[in-house]
Formats: structure tokens, C-alpha cells, sequence
């Protein structure tokens, strides 16, 4: 809870009112996304920020997307084209796609999002470009998911927001080591000095965690928290679609930096253990009000931590629903957990 409480209490300063404005390239990688790149490309274009352009890398698609795409490029000054054809063996898709985009990027500062992603105002990307200093080389956004009624819904959204708690929380800490491509920036030289992808090119995923956790320092990040800087995603349906895209992302993170995989492993082993310990003591009658003493002392704490934290990230949480969500939490890390040590391969669909 100490490095939850980082920014629980963390105040957000406006950048000054002399920041320099700086060009922006918007970068967004496609595979067959027409119906969401014909709703997602008019409100990009229309974002206020006097210097930015468009960038828009058509990886492969098969659904008319490349010609609604070079019809609009034709139609817009600060929109560019990237076609790929066919992905060199060496290199995982999205990662070829990202990096063509990027070498085509004619600013500094490089912004991505999804072809499935929604900015939630006309300043996003002025929102984000100011976080940018001479120190600063790496911006996290948030990008929760879209309401629905239902339990999964109600899951991913919970998810979401605490993983976004918990990576904006360490970054505060001085310990950044992850980001999501949603909603995620940095330089263009933080990228090429590093070789971009290089270390991790063969890694299905981590196009934008595993680089992050790479070439993050306590130094060189920022947060962008404001709501006019949310980037909304669309969930998963399914629980089994759902179920693949944890896997895939829990898959990548065997491959952080040591001291990372440490401190997650750590916290996610605590919480398990504190289940298992509050299941195991109820069945010893002597032992039942130490255990309900806990979860009260375990629950208020949460609550005093989280809570701020969702105001933050304007998302809506009752505080009798954490109990329920922190031991489905605890199921969630033992099932998909247990699923990727298990397995050697993860597929990407």
C-alpha cells in the first residue's frame, strides 16, 4: 500500500503557461480495422494541437482499409500512408509495423494509440505533449475500456484500472516498468538510440511494455492522467477472448528486467498467500475473528489507497465491491499464472 499511496496523494502541477508547443506524430497500426479506422481518423484529424500529423501503417489488410486510407491521405496534408505487404520473418508483426511508422514520423514526440481506441476530447494530444520536458523522454496515458452491462465487462474494467494503478504508482515511486500502447508516448531518439525493438524482436507482444521496461529510468518518465487525455478501448465479449488476451500479456512479462518480475512477483504472492491464510483460519473457530480482523484491516487500507486513485482516474468504484475484486483478482493471477508457466507458446489472435 506504501507504493499505491505514491499516487493516491499525488497532485498533478499544470505545465507552465511558457511550455513550448512541439510537433507531434500520431502513429497507429492496423490490420484490418476499416469500420474503426473510419470513426477513429476524423476525430484524430480534428484534435486541436496546432503542429501534429497522422500516421497510419496499413499491416497487411485484406478489407478495403488501404484504399479508404489513401483516398483520406490524398484528402489531408498532415496524414501519411504506410502500406506493409508481407512481415520479415525475424520480426513479430506489430513490431515491423510500429517501427516502419515510427522511421516515417517527421516530429520528435511519437503518440500511439489503437485503431480500436477513442481520445476522450480535442486535447489529447496537447495534454500529452506537455508532459514532455528535458528530462522527460517517456509519457504514460490511461485508456480504460467502454461501459457494458455484465460481470466480464465489469472485470476488465476493474482490471484495467488497477493495473493502470499500480504501473502509474511505481512510476511516481521511481521505479516505472510498463506502459500500454493505448495511450503511450516518447521521443523519437529515446527509440532509435536504443535500436527500437532489437532485444526483443522474436517476443510476440511488448511492442510497448517490454520497451518501456526496457529504457525507463526514475528520471526520464512522466504520468498524463488528466480526463481529457483518456484514450477509450473497446473490451473483449468473451471470456475466452478476454482469457487469451491476459495470457498473451502475462506471457510478456517473463521477459522484464529482474528486479521488476521481482517486486510484481513478490506482490502478487502476498495476495495469495493473504487468501489462502484468510480461507485456511476460518476453519479453526478460535481463529475466525483474527481473520475477519485482517480483512477489515486489509480492506480499510485499499479503500484509504484506492479510492483517491479512482477519483483520479474518474472511475467509479464502491468500496464494498474491493474485497470481491481483490480475491477474484487472486483467482485471476493463480488461473492465467499457472496457464503461462505451463505453456511454451502463445497465440496472437
Amino acid at each position: 500500500m506504501c507504493i499505491f499511496s505514491k499516487f493516491a496523494f499525488y497532485k498533478e502541477t499544470p505545465p507552465p503557461a511558457s511550455s513550448a508547443v512541439q510537433g507531434v506524430s500520431v502513429i497507429v497500426c492496423a490490420w484490418n480495422e476499416l469500420q474503426n479506422l473510419q470513426k477513429l481518423i476524423p476525430i484524430l484529424l480534428s484534435q486541436k494541437h496546432p503542429e501534429f500529423e497522422l500516421v497510419i501503417v496499413d499491416d497487411r489488410s485484406n478489407d478495403d482499409c488501404y484504399d479508404y486510407l489513401l483516398f483520406e491521405s490524398f484528402k489531408y496534408s498532415n496524414m501519411k500512408l504506410v502500406r506493409i505487404n508481407q512481415t520479415p520473418d525475424h520480426i513479430t508483426p506489430k513490431k515491423y509495423a510500429l517501427s516502419l511508422g515510427i522511421k516515417a514520423a517527421t516530429y520528435e514526440i511519437i503518440l500511439l494509440t489503437d485503431a480500436d481506441c477513442i481520445p476522450q476530447s480535442e486535447d489529447w494530444i496537447s495534454q500529452m505533449q506537455q508532459k514532455f520536458t528535458s528530462d522527460k523522454q517517456i509519457i504514460l496515458g490511461y485508456s480504460p475500456y467502454t461501459y457494458h452491462d455484465g460481470f466480464l465487462n465489469f472485470m476488465i474494467r476493474y482490471e484495467t484500472f488497477y493495473t493502470a494503478a499500480q504501473y502509474f504508482s511505481f512510476t511516481l515511486a521511481g521505479m516505472p516498468y510498463m506502459g500500454v500502447g493505448r495511450n503511450l508516448a516518447y521521443t523519437k531518439t529515446l527509440f532509435n538510440s536504443n535500436k527500437g525493438f532489437h532485444s526483443h524482436l522474436n517476443v510476440l507482444g511488448g511492442d510497448d511494455d517490454l520497451f518501456i521496461n526496457e529504457v525507463a529510468t526514475s528520471k526520464n518518465v512522466a504520468i498524463c492522467i488528466d480526463k481529457q487525455a483518456h484514450v477509450v478501448s473497446k473490451p473483449k465479449f468473451t471470456f475466452k477472448a478476454w482469457y487469451r488476451q491476459k495470457r498473451r500479456h502475462l506471457s510478456v512479462g517473463k521477459h522484464y528486467r529482474f528486479r521488476n518480475k521481482l517486486m510484481l512477483g513478490l506482490m502478487s504472492v502476498s495476495q495469495v498467500l493473504f487468501w489462502f491464510s484468510f480461507i485456511t483460519l476460518l476453519f479453526f473457530q478460535n481463529m475466525v475473528l483474527f481473520a475477519l480482523a485482517g480483512l477489515i484491516l486489509r480492506t480499510c487500507a485499499q479503500i484509504w489507497v484506492l479510492q483517491p486513485i479512482a477519483k483520479k482516474l474518474d472511475t467509479s468504484i464502491k468500496w464494498f465491491f474491493i474485497p470481491i475484486f481483490d480475491i477474484l483478482y487472486t483467482v485471476y493471477y493463480i488461473v492465467i499464472g499457472s496457464s503461462v508457466s505451463i505453456s511454451k507458446q502463445v497465440r496472437w489472435n
